[in-house]
């Protein structure tokens, strides 16, 4: 895919998700959550531009560092959702104040990265991005679904 398909599949992902955080939603943990995630993943890696092959360490280590911190930031943000359960024993999830921070310092963390690749002059494709979307979603499903489990049955 090109730069500008790849930049538009992210920004609808992320307005999808975003909008749906913030409202409050009936969690299903059987649910297949890691297909958006392995669909994105799969498209990402598909690309034989996610290394820059001229600047071939520099390029992992920023492809290693943006997706360590994904890693991080999908645990942070399944920790900012609400979750509870209703009176019929539904679990419910909702977005607060924290989870928008979450996304502000994801989002920060990126753009300071792809400055400093930038600065090296390392070419970042936007499957690299597509690729951190994708385990952002991954972990930060991983995190709901597993708190979701652990809550007291009502």
């Amino acid at each position: 895919m090109s730069a500008l398909a790849n930049l538009l599949v992210i920004a609808v992902v992320v307005i999808v998700v975003v909008q749906r955080q913030m409202r409050v939603q009936r969690l299903e943990t059987e649910r297949r959550f890691w297909l958006l995630p392995l669909i994105l993943g799969a498209l990402a890696l598909r690309d034989p531009q996610l290394i820059d092959h001229g600047h071939t360490g520099l390029s992992v280590a920023l492809l290693t560092a943006g997706l360590v911190t994904v890693l991080a930031m999908g645990s942070v943000w399944g920790w900012t959702v609400r979750l509870w359960r209703d009176a019929d024993g539904t679990v419910l999830a909702k977005g607060t104040k924290a989870t928008m921070a979450a996304w502000g310092g994801m989002i920060a963390v990126r753009v300071a990265l792809y400055g400093i690749g930038s600065a090296l002059h390392v070419h970042q494709s936007g499957s690299s991005l597509m690729l951190g979307m994708a385990v952002l979603l991954l972990v930060r499903s991983l995190v709901v679904n597993w708190r979701a489990r652990m809550l007291e049955p009502a």
